[in-house]
Order: C-alpha cells, then sequence, then structure tokens
C-alpha cells in the first residue's frame, strides 16, 4: 500500500517547461531542481543569460511544446499570450498552462513571481524576492539624470519597465527621440551618468563599432558599465542590478 502511495505521488510531481527566456527566470528562481524538466535554449547560453550555468542542467526547448514532449511535462508556462495554439494543444493532452501577462511594470514582476509560486504549490517561496523588491522601493535614492546606451545608440523608453528599475537605482532616464541617443546629443548635452550595455559586446556589429566612437563616451559624464542580459527580460534579476548600480554610482 505504502508502495502504491508513493507512485500516486511521484505521478503527481511536478515537472515543469517554461517556452521562453522570460518566464525561465521565474522558473529557474523559485522552482525545486526536481520540478524543472526544460527551459528555452537561450537561457543555457551564456550570451543571453547569467543564469546559464542553472539552465545548461535542464534540457533546452525550442520555445514550442513539440521541443518539450520528450521530457514528459505536465506544467507548461508561457508569456504575453504567445503561441495559443501551443497552450490550446496543451490543454487538450492535459497538460497545466501558466501564461504569464507580459510586465510592464516592476509592480507587474512582482505579481508574476506570486504566479509562478503559486502555480508550483507554494506561493511563500515568492516572499523573499517580494521582500527584497520592497527594502529597494523604500530605500530609492534621489533620481539622476541618465541614458542607457546600448549597441547603435538604443536606448529604453522613459516610461518603460528598464526605466522604473533605473528609478529605483537612483537614476531618471532621459526622454530620447524614437528611443535611441545620438553621438551630437551625448557630446552637447551629455547625461550625468552613462550606463553603457556590454550585452553582444564581444560580436562585431555596427552597432558595437558605434559604441566605440570616443564621443559614446563623453568624459563630463559618470560612465557605468553594467551587464545587458538581466535587462532583456528586466524580470526579477534586476534586483540584484539595481543594487549593483546603487554601489557603482
Amino acid at each position: 500500500m505504502a508502495g502504491f502511495a508513493s507512485l500516486l505521488a511521484a505521478s503527481a510531481a511536478l515537472r515543469v517547461a517554461s517556452l521562453n527566456m522570460c518566464t525561465d527566470e521565474y522558473l529557474l528562481l523559485l522552482a525545486r531542481p526536481q520540478e524543472i524538466v526544460s527551459v528555452s535554449r537561450l537561457s543555457r547560453d551564456p550570451a543571453d543569460s547569467t543564469l546559464w550555468r542553472i539552465g545548461q542542467r535542464y534540457p533546452g526547448n525550442r520555445g514550442d511544446l513539440e521541443s518539450t514532449l520528450n521530457t514528459r511535462p505536465n506544467m507548461l508556462i508561457t508569456m504575453g499570450g504567445s503561441g495559443k495554439a501551443t497552450i490550446t494543444i496543451a490543454r487538450a493532452m492535459s497538460l497545466k498552462t501558466l501564461d504569464l501577462p507580459y510586465p510592464t511594470s516592476v509592480a507587474d514582476i512582482s505579481r508574476n513571481m506570486s504566479l509562478v509560486a503559486r502555480a508550483l504549490g507554494d506561493e511563500s517561496r515568492a516572499r523573499p524576492w517580494k521582500a527584497w523588491l520592497a527594502r529597494l522601493q523604500r530605500s530609492a535614492p534621489p533620481a539622476r539624470d541618465a541614458i542607457f546606451l546600448g549597441a547603435g545608440g538604443n536606448s529604453v523608453g522613459a516610461g518603460s519597465l528598464e526605466a522604473e528599475w533605473m528609478r529605483l537605482a537612483g537614476l531618471k532616464q532621459r526622454a530620447l527621440p524614437g528611443g535611441r541617443a545620438t553621438l551630437e546629443q551625448l557630446a552637447m548635452n551629455p547625461p550625468s551618468v552613462l550606463l553603457r550595455s556590454t550585452y553582444r559586446r564581444s560580436e562585431r556589429s555596427l552597432g558595437q563599432v558605434w559604441l566605440e566612437h570616443p564621443l559614446a563616451s563623453p568624459k563630463a559624464s559618470k560612465i557605468v558599465t553594467l551587464d545587458g542580459r538581466p535587462w532583456t527580460c528586466a524580470g526579477p534579476l534586476m534586483l540584484g542590478e539595481v543594487e549593483r548600480l546603487r554601489n557603482a554610482l
């Protein structure tokens, strides 16, 4: 009888596959190792994810249901309503699904943490992360004029999720036409703080060459180099980035 009960428990155990690098973050941070059966291939790539060492412990998928079936998941996590056909098929196969809303604010990140923890059967797993966020929000320093700078001058919107994370670090993203900084702007009106992303810096491209121009590093600005990988999703990994930024300013 005891053996039968253990078999039932094993069959009911969570086997979760995440189909998106941004949902991978929640799963890898909140789930127990035995609950994860697959993550997206990007979360196994050092160029894309700071969690790649953990991600490489699990099989990678292509972001579709078919590429996870050999890992026998009983729950799928997706984001933003993408892959509606995937969700429909998964439900027809009696797989649980969690389609997280695409976050547009830090509050959305907090809610997504709770949604994933609840789906894993223990909402308390999100509490340490939410408490960390609350501490950062209570202690946000005064905001300084800043520009986030990526390859080719690409930046972030002044009202974006990324800009909200910057405000928690004590930075106010400058509004830029088209969401892009020009060399002329940086030379004539440099920000107090310039955040320079290292995302895929080793790859030679016109955008990376643009960053090597002397005007892209104005001497009047405090230049802070940051790891651009957490900014791709701007999810829970940004809690650590906010603390690092505060320490660098």
